[in-house]
């Protein structure tokens, strides 16, 4: 029979867990975010030892909105291997690591996409000297691609629909693949676009080669959190969803402080002042005013990581907003 101090014990300790993905953070002072180990413009460390990128400051946006503070957060950079593990198994919290949401990891692992921060999609990298400025013009040219990947699929089928030739030159690694490209044994490269702006910075001469626009396959990228816990989906979230209505309304960490003395109903719900405010979330009433004003909108983010103020130069394209000509869109915050 179990003694009676072994039950208390035993109720103590589970008294002690925290019983929500939030009641954890809290305690603990900070968001475990498992992010890439070393992708440029998404998560990568700097120099100095500090991460940087797009997913990165998501990380930060979710911090700033539960513990108010956008520091607080442990970066874990995990591999493509192990970051599902990582996430179900509570070694991180969140997962914001360039990962495309699909059917499958939506309902056999355990987690749930909590949106997209970034619309991706498979593209062609070439070098300007190859005078094409679009995929279609690629008929009768060498593609390196790595081997057993749905790239090397998605570029045999988009060649096959449109009765155009081509020479793969197939590669067991990216890292093969690339350096394939950059000694000139191919005329393309294809992966991921977000990774071949990534690599054209590792090019001898960046300029000397272009990405071109058009994307082959749907990758839609964004974070990921474990599926038991419905209160901490919603704050991810709606932490995105803040950033793109921001951008939407024209509020900015420059101008959010301004905002608080606005009439417009839709800037008065979106920073807390009316409207649904913290309590659905669990969160204080400014944890939406946190967010932009520590982190900013959608655009002060895309384009200081991966935009045309960064090195990566990287198109708005499909991540515009609606109105804009893109497909990022957020639900009303009301």
């Amino acid at each position: 029979m179990i003694s009676l101090e072994k039950q208390l014990a035993d109720n103590k300790t589970a008294a002690d867990q925290p019983s929500s993905t939030l009641e954890k953070v809290l305690k603990q002072g900070y968001i475990q975010c498992g992010v890439s180990t070393g992708l440029p413009g998404f998560s990568n460390p700097t120099e100095n030892g500090e991460w940087e990128g797009l997913d990165v400051e998501f990380c930060q946006a979710v911090a700033a909105a539960t513990i108010g503070d956008k520091t607080k957060v442990k970066y874990i950079p995990l591999t493509t291997k192990e970051r599902f593990t990582a996430l179900q198994s509570g070694e991180v919290d969140l997962l914001v690591r360039n990962t495309t949401w699909t059917l499958h990891r939506d309902t056999a692992l355990g987690i749930n996409f909590a949106g997209v921060n970034y619309y991706d999609g498979q593209g062609f990298m070439v070098k300007k000297s190859l005078g094409v400025s679009t995929a279609m013009e690629l008929d009768g040219k060498s593609v390196c691609v790595q081997s057993g990947t749905t790239t090397e699929l998605n570029l045999a089928d988009y060649f096959k629909f449109r009765e155009m030739k081509y020479t793969p030159v197939v590669f067991n690694t990216e890292e093969e693949t690339v350096g394939a490209f950059k000694e000139g044994r191919c005329d393309v490269m294809t992966t991921d676009q977000s990774a071949l702006y990534a690599h054209r910075l590792g090019m001898d001469e960046p300029d000397s080669v272009v990405v071109l626009p058009e994307l082959i396959s749907k990758e839609p990228l964004g974070p990921a959190v474990r599926a038991d816990d419905d209160q901490w989906f919603n704050i991810v979230k709606w932490t995105l969803y803040t950033m793109l209505h921001a951008e939407d309304l024209g509020v900015s960490s420059i101008s959010v402080d301004d905002m608080k003395n606005s009439n417009d109903p839709d800037i008065r719900r979106l920073i807390g002042l009316d409207g649904p405010k913290g309590k659905g979330l669990g969160l204080k009433d400014d944890w939406s005013f946190q967010v932009i004003k520590q982190v900013g909108n959608y655009s002060e983010s895309f384009e200081r990581t991966v935009g045309m103020s960064s090195p990566l130069k990287v198109r708005r394209d499909v991540n515009a907003l609606w109105r804009d000509g893109g497909i990022q869109y957020a639900p009303p915050i009301r």
